[in-house]
């Protein structure tokens, strides 16, 4: 079993850091990441292979939350705050590295996204109300 981890209270700093980065666009994250890897001179490993391995293995992360739970109601009643934050956290990295891979690729994500929901629309087209 997993062990468990200690969630530490943020810092003045981080929580100054969170306002900052609160509402953000798809478009303000790419620059966020993108500036966040120049400065480590991370470029060099983020070629869209890695990144996709990176991201899987985030979204194995992710399921081990929801293992062994069943089904698990719109809102997580039952979970403790600490366990929603690790999810955030979690959603966050998945989140995050698929920024990066789209960028990589020369993917822009929100347009690909809004582009795919109206394709969706017009496969899957909702039922009329008045019929």
């Amino acid at each position: 079993m997993e062990e468990e981890k200690k969630v530490s209270m943020p810092t003045e700093e981080e929580k100054e850091k969170e306002k900052e980065v609160s509402g953000v666009s798809l478009k303000e994250l790419s620059k966020k990441l993108d500036d966040f890897a120049r400065e480590r001179d991370w470029e060099k490993y983020h070629a869209p292979r890695n990144l996709l391995l990176a991201m899987i293995a985030e979204v194995g992360e992710l399921s081990e939350l929801f293992m062994w739970k069943g089904e698990v109601p719109k809102g997580l009643p039952g979970w403790e705050e600490t366990e929603k934050e690790h999810l955030g956290e979690e959603l966050s990295d998945v989140l995050l590295y698929l920024i990066r891979l789209s960028d990589m690729c020369g993917v822009d994500l929100g347009d690909a996204a809004t582009k795919k929901i109206v394709k969706n629309a017009v496969k899957y087209p909702a039922p009329s109300k008045g019929a």
